[in-house]
C-alpha cells in the first residue's frame, strides 16, 4: 500500500512546493500578460514551405541584380550581421538616394499582420515585391527584374524545381520564394522565451523589474502577443519627423503621423529607432516612448529596467550558408 501510494505523494508535494514558490514570487503573474514566439510562422495555403522554395527565395534576397544598377538586394538593407537592417537612420537605395524611412527588419517579419510602417502591404509576399518597383530603393520593373533571372539557366531550372508550369519565372513567384525564406528568419529561445518556458535563471532581477514596468506603465497596451505588437497604427512624432505616415495610404485625416507598433523582438539589435531613425540609444526611446505614447516622465531607474528587460528579448539568429549566386 505504501509503495502503491508513494509516487502520488511524492508529486502532490513537488505542486504543492511550486505553488508555494509561485506565491512568494512577485513577478508570476505577470507572465501571463506574454506569450513565447512561435517556432513556425503562419504560412498561407497558397505558398507552402519546401526547402528547394526556401534555397531560391536566400538566392533573390542576396541578388544585387534584381536592381536596376545591380548594387542593391535584399540584403543591403537587411543585413544579416546588423539585426536585418542596415544601422542607418534611413535606408540608402538606387543612386545613393536617401529614402524617408528606417530599414525594419526582417526578423520575425512573418508573424505581422502588415508590412512597412504604413502597413500597405498586407503579407510578406506583397511586400517583397514593393521595393524591386521603388524609385529610391531597388529603382527596376518587375518586368526586367523577372527578365534578368531568365537570363541564367540555373534561375530557370531553380523556378522550375520549385513552381514547375512552362513558364515559372514570374514577379509573383519571385515574391513567394522571397516570402519563404523570410519565414524562415525566427529568432527563438531568447532568455524572456526560456523564463516563460519555467526557466527562472534565464532573466535577472533587474529584467524582472522592467517587465513589471511595461506591464504596470501600459506598455504591454500595444506592445503585446508574441511578436510584443498588437498590429495597430498610432500617432507618434518623433525628433525630426515630417512623415505622414499612414496617411499616406488610407488618405484618413486621423491616421497622419500613425505608424504601426513596431515589433521589440530583437530591439537591442535594430537601432537606430523610429520611422526617421533619429534615436541611435535604446535608452533614449524609451524615455521618448514614454513622454509621447504613455504621457510619463519614467525615472532613471525606470528606463535602466525597461532597457535590461528589451535586451531579455534577443532570441538566437537564424542560421544559414549564405548562398553562391549564377
Amino acid at each position: 500500500m505504501k509503495k502503491r501510494f508513494a509516487l502520488p505523494l511524492i508529486i502532490a508535494g513537488i505542486l504543492s512546493a511550486a505553488s508555494a514558490v509561485a506565491a512568494d514570487d512577485p513577478y508570476a503573474k505577470l507572465k501571463q500578460n506574454f506569450q513565447q514566439l512561435p517556432a513556425i510562422p503562419p504560412i498561407p495555403a497558397n505558398n507552402t514551405q519546401t526547402p528547394e522554395k526556401v534555397e531560391l527565395g536566400k538566392m533573390l534576397y542576396f541578388d544585387a541584380r534584381l536592381s536596376q544598377d545591380g548594387t542593391i538586394a535584399c540584403a543591403t538593407c537587411h543585413n544579416p550581421a546588423l539585426g536585418f537592417t542596415d544601422r542607418i537612420p534611413r535606408a540608402i537605395g538606387h543612386g545613393a538616394q536617401r529614402g524617408p524611412r528606417n530599414s525594419p527588419t526582417t526578423l520575425n517579419a512573418a508573424f505581422l499582420s502588415s508590412q512597412f510602417w504604413d502597413g500597405r502591404a498586407p503579407d510578406l509576399e506583397t511586400q517583397a515585391l514593393g521595393p524591386i518597383q521603388a524609385g529610391i530603393e531597388h529603382g527596376t520593373t518587375l518586368d526586367k527584374a523577372v527578365a534578368t533571372l531568365k537570363s541564367f539557366p540555373e534561375y530557370q531550372k531553380r523556378f522550375a524545381d520549385v513552381f514547375g508550369g512552362k513558364d515559372p519565372v514570374t514577379a509573383e513567384n519571385l515574391a513567394k520564394a522571397i516570402a519563404a525564406f523570410e519565414r524562415t528568419l525566427i529568432t527563438p529561445n531568447s532568455p524572456f522565451d526560456r523564463y516563460l518556458a519555467g526557466d527562472e535563471q534565464a532573466v535577472t532581477t533587474q529584467q524582472k523589474r522592467g517587465m513589471k514596468a511595461f506591464v504596470e506603465k501600459g506598455c504591454a497596451g500595444c506592445h503585446s502577443g508574441p511578436s510584443f505588437t498588437n498590429g495597430g497604427f498610432f500617432k507618434i512624432q518623433v525628433p525630426g519627423s515630417t512623415d505622414e505616415g499612414r496617411y499616406t495610404v488610407t488618405k484618413k485625416e486621423e491616421d497622419k503621423h500613425a505608424f504601426r507598433v513596431q515589433t521589440l523582438r530583437n530591439v537591442a539589435l535594430t537601432y537606430p529607432y523610429f520611422n526617421n531613425g533619429s534615436v541611435d540609444k535604446l535608452d533614449e526611446a524609451v524615455k521618448i516612448m514614454g513622454r509621447e505614447m504613455l504621457k510619463t516622465e519614467l525615472t532613471k531607474q525606470e528606463v535602466a529596467d525597461l532597457v535590461a528587460f528589451l535586451h531579455s528579448l534577443t532570441g538566437e539568429m537564424p542560421k544559414f550558408n549564405y548562398p553562391v549566386l549564377p
